[in-house]
């Protein structure tokens, strides 16, 4: 007779509060931070505008009115010298303001908010520094609020452990986008076979919104089997296993991921759609989408989605995708919705509860370096492993 499996007990997560990372109004350390952070993009917008076509992307540049944008910029830039003299008020983290401020300074040495805006020479290759920028303050402004009004975990912090290795994860992503975008186009002319002129015209024939979940699902599709290869392939997992080494989800978490990953994943996903051929606006919205929704379900939240969650990916779904918990280890693999884990049985869904745990069952280095090189470490391991099996 088989031996019948107990039922999971399931857990609440404990998250103790970080009183040294916390922040806390009236100490200086909130306008130290911001003053750092508004001077550094500030800087870098400056220098984005002094080298347009070194630093900036040609695709994104056509979504954008670069002299508006200087109008946010002066904004920023004496908001950052505000923050900055804030602290000296307030006698505290004043290197923090004082790095901000010298900062903000430098940029307006440089021509600050008046930088003349011309014609700008595209580069096959750049460095995306206004993607960065525009995706760091608006996902940071939506989510850090987000994550603030409605937490699943209170005593979670902004600057929780290891933030800056995933706020250099988020920056690498966007600074590359060029270069992966390269990538994903050398990689998709290699279906240029399986392309129908026909079927792409029926498909922009139809409404916007048909071809926007056309899109949605035939992405999902992809990047289901995708990502499941990277989880059930011994090979792949110490790649992805760098995404899974994240022990506290927020906003930022997302944007941890070995390079191969990234590259990968942008890739394949480009292809259903080459192949699609849909209308630049359907394509834009879909974009736009997939990137709030990335960032969406990792975040720190409890926002309830209603009937929502038993069709789109939400945090609660995700969270468990990151669980080390026996039960939801290899589930939810979907991107967008939770369609292709119900039809192939990989969905794992306790409305009731989430995760107690994150994390991989094995700790990475936490290091960038280290976990750059855990893929090659993690395989001379396994060689190492099998030769010694095969001489005993």
């Amino acid at each position: 007779m088989c031996k019948k499996e107990r039922p999971y007990q399931y857990r609440e997560r404990n998250v103790e509060l970080d009183a040294d990372r916390a922040f806390r109004f009236g100490e200086g350390k909130i306008s130290g931070y911001l003053s750092v952070f508004l001077g550094a993009l500030s800087l870098l917008a400056v220098l984005a505008y002094l080298f347009p076509s070194y630093l900036t992307t040609t695709e994104l540049r056509k979504a954008y009115d670069a002299e508006s944008l200087q109008q946010v910029l002066k904004y920023g830039m004496y908001f950052s010298l505000f923050f900055g003299a804030m602290t000296h008020f307030l006698k505290k983290y004043r290197r923090l303001g004082c790095t901000g401020m010298l900062l903000t300074l430098i940029a307006f040495g440089l021509g600050g908010y008046t930088v003349p805006v011309g014609p700008v020479e595209p580069k096959s290759l750049s460095l995306g520094v206004d993607w960065l920028i525009l995706a760091f303050l608006g996902s940071a402004l939506v989510f850090i609020t987000l994550e603030k009004l409605l937490p699943k975990y209170k005593n979670q912090v902004i600057l929780r452990e290891e933030w800056e290795t995933d706020f250099f994860y988020f920056c690498f992503n966007h600074l590359a986008i060029s270069a992966i975008l390269i990538y994903a186009n050398y990689h998709t002319s290699h279906f240029s076979w399986a392309v129908s002129g026909s079927f792409q015209e029926t498909i922009q024939s139809l409404p916007t919104i048909v071809q926007f979940a056309m899109i949605v699902i035939a992405a999902d599709f992809v990047l289901y089997w995708e990502h499941r290869l990277f989880h059930e392939v011994k090979l792949l997992w110490p790649i992805h296993a760098v995404h899974h080494s994240v022990k506290n989800l927020d906003w930022l978490a997302g944007s941890r991921g070995h390079f191969l990953q990234v590259f990968s994943e942008r890739a394949m996903v480009m292809v259903p759609l080459y192949l699609l051929g849909p209308s630049e606006s359907a394509l834009n919205a879909y974009v736009i989408f997939a990137a709030l929704q990335a960032v969406l379900i990792h975040c720190n939240t409890r926002m309830h989605f209603g009937v929502l969650k038993y069709i789109f990916v939400t945090p609660q779904f995700h969270h468990w995708h990151h669980s080390s918990e026996k039960p939801a280890i290899d589930t939810n693999y979907s991107a967008h919705l939770v369609l292709f884990d119900w039809l192939f049985g990989t969905m794992h869904m306790p409305t009731q509860h989430w995760p107690a745990e994150y994390g991989t069952t094995k700790p990475l280095p936490k290091t960038i370096i280290g976990q750059l090189l855990y893929p090659i470490n993690a395989l001379k391991n396994r060689t190492k492993n099998e030769e010694d099996e095969r001489v005993n």
